[in-house]
């Protein structure tokens, strides 16, 4: 399929043909929904955890006598039904960690790319860099591909630091290499930018 290519100054420079097996398949929503689940799963630390009787401090001494006083027997202040005592049945640490078929995982992100492209969210961009860290214009280019007021994520084809660090401090805008974008990224962010050598990155990764 064909795609318009754009300068950073929003003006068009040519097209780009895109593989219809990877930017034109029929969306799969349950593949894309199993990849959002197991993405955010995996970012799950794990590790809540509440005291039980025998991990609170205090209570080693039996409050009162057994017998009469006329008051429920006790034997710990730090019982669950007291204030301050320990808690039953409480969070223990443990994984969330789920995992996803190579061929699911690499269907979510088809159809998440392809999504995008349906929608007219995709976009690819000629291949750009900057001589310094600047923010002032890096806001500038989004001016001009007129989305500055969508969530954004610019695919970019290696670690440009410069282009990184001046677009960190934008809102709605988040930078990445192309090949290190998952589903859950894609669908994360409204409009997807590529750069014209992250299309063969993202191709290679498939």
């Amino acid at each position: 399929m064909q795609i318009d290519v754009y300068t950073i100054d929003g003006q068009k420079s040519g097209t780009m043909e895109l593989p219809d097996d990877i930017f034109n398949v029929e969306p799969h929503e349950h593949a894309m929904h199993l990849a959002v689940k197991v993405y955010l799963a995996n970012q799950r630390q794990g590790t809540h955890k509440t005291k039980t009787r025998t991990e609170v401090s205090g209570g080693g001494k039996k409050p009162w006598k057994q017998k009469g006083r006329g008051t429920a027997r006790s034997g710990s202040s730090r019982s669950p039904i007291w204030v301050g005592g320990g808690t039953i049945h409480g969070p223990k640490p443990h994984k969330y960690t789920l995992g996803l078929p190579k061929k699911v995982k690499r269907l979510a992100r088809k159809s998440a790319l392809s999504l995008r492209v349906k929608e007219n969210n995709l976009m690819v961009v000629d291949d750009f860099s900057f001589d310094t860290i600047k923010t002032k214009r890096m806001a500038e280019v989004i001016k001009k591909l007129r989305i500055e007021n969508e969530k954004t994520l610019l695919l970019l084809p290696v670690m440009d630091e410069n282009v990184i660090l001046s677009a960190r401090n934008i809102a709605k805008f988040q930078t990445m290499q192309a090949e290190n974008a998952s589903a859950y990224d894609i669908l994360n962010h409204k409009k997807i930018v590529l750069c014209k050598s992250s299309v063969q990155k993202v191709i290679e990764t498939f």
